[in-house]
């Protein structure tokens, strides 16, 4: 019996071993491909190798639940790149969980509400090249077809009331599931109606401008006025041509779309995660002065500052605490000077600005019924290997 038990216990001290040999990481700069990136190592950045080793051990080991990749951008060049197995989306599987893959530089990933970011942008450059005069007109401006619906006190919802989610129209999309036709972002594919129908023709909860409720339905509103402001070029077609081909965004996939046509503007695209990094770049450089003009450097600043100075609130799932919310991109001080700004999507993708250290950060992942942990990788190792 003893010597069963002194048995078990050595092979149980092996297993041990073996797990922490496997999560063991030696650091190897990004590799360079053509693709517009300079690469370069954490020693030239002055960032701290043993803090970003001990974040990819922990990413390993599952300490953050499923992380696909984690991508480090900073002082203008990539120097972390890593990916890691892990489930393919998919809606009707349990926890959302399709096939296992190994993922890597070259596999899109469904960066889900990402996109209403990507969608954000879009307004910005049409304002920015004309096709929209200004974020303070009313939506029916470019609403034709949508007339009969400018009543009940809609009539004073503007295109920043959407870019804010502060519309005031009734949408329930945190507190219901994502499986669940309760959950509007889910029920709008059934109705039968055109996604602008079912999301404009809801009833006001709050006057516009006065409370802030996340709502997709606000970006498929969006993509209407998209649309009709610039003679019919659709989101897909306008972001191909106006922000992912000057930015040498090649990889991308509106995949998702509704029963009428339309594509999803809430979270429909893939992506792969470099150039995920090159829209957090863009945005980067507008604030600092730099780079491609897609957009006014004060559009910029209206998604890198909480709209109405609001730090409150608590998205669900996610380890963030409190945060504010601007032009579709969410703002977090993470120190008494430091303020970073981000577009997020559902189960862990991120594309982080962190402009006081120069940097970029992106996320993808998987934890789409549990909770995502990513920030805890931003404070404790990321953050703290900057600074």
């Amino acid at each position: 019996m003893k010597k069963a038990i002194l048995i078990l216990s050595m092979l149980a001290l092996f297993v041990g071993c073996q797990s922490q040999v496997s999560s063991r990481y030696t650091y190897q700069p990004p590799g360079q491909i053509n693709d517009g990136f300079v690469t370069g190592s954490l020693d030239e950045v002055n960032m701290d190798k043993r803090l970003i080793k001990r974040a990819v051990e922990r990413i390993r080991d599952g300490r953050h639940g499923e992380v696909h990749s984690m991508l480090i951008y900073r002082d203008g060049k990539l120097v972390v790149e890593e990916y890691f197995p892990g489930h393919q989306y998919q809606w009707d599987a349990p926890k959302h969980y399709g096939e296992w893959v190994n993922w890597d530089r070259d596999m899109a990933h469904c960066v889900h509400s990402v996109t209403k970011s990507i969608t954000s942008l879009c307004i910005g450059i049409a304002i920015e090249k004309g096709f929209i005069d200004s974020v303070q007109q009313s939506i029916f401006d470019y609403l034709p077809e949508y007339q009969h619906l400018k009543r009940a006190g809609r009539e004073y919802i503007t295109i920043e009331h959407l870019l804010t989610m502060t519309s005031g129209l009734a949408w329930d999309e945190w507190g219901a599931p994502l499986t669940s036709i309760k959950n509007d972002q889910i029920a709008i594919y059934f109705s039968g109606m055109t996604p602008v129908e079912y999301s404009l023709g809801a009833p006001l909860f709050a006057p516009p401008g006065a409370h802030f409720n996340y709502s997709g339905g606000n970006m498929e509103i969006l993509n209407a006025i998209l649309k009709n402001a610039t003679g019919g070029m659709t989101l897909d077609q306008f972001s191909a041509e106006y922000l992912f081909k000057p930015l040498n965004i090649e990889t991308f996939d509106w995949w998702l779309k509704y029963q009428t046509g339309e594509v999803h503007a809430a979270g429909g695209v893939k992506m792969i995660p470099r150039d995920m990094v090159k829209i957090g770049v863009a945005m980067l450089d507008h604030l600092n002065g730099n780079g491609h003009k897609l957009l006014s450097d004060d559009w910029v600043s209206h998604c890198a500052e909480p709209y109405g100075g609001n730090h409150s609130i608590k998205v669900p799932g996610e380890d963030l605490g409190r945060v504010g919310y601007g032009y579709t991109w969410w703002t977090k001080q993470y120190s008494a000077t430091g303020l970073m700004f981000s577009a997020l999507g559902w189960g862990g993708q991120k594309i982080v600005v962190i402009p006081e250290f120069n940097a970029v950060v992106v996320f993808t992942g998987g934890n789409y019924t549990s909770k995502v942990k990513q920030y805890r990788i931003l404070k404790n190792y990321i953050l703290a290997a900057m600074g």
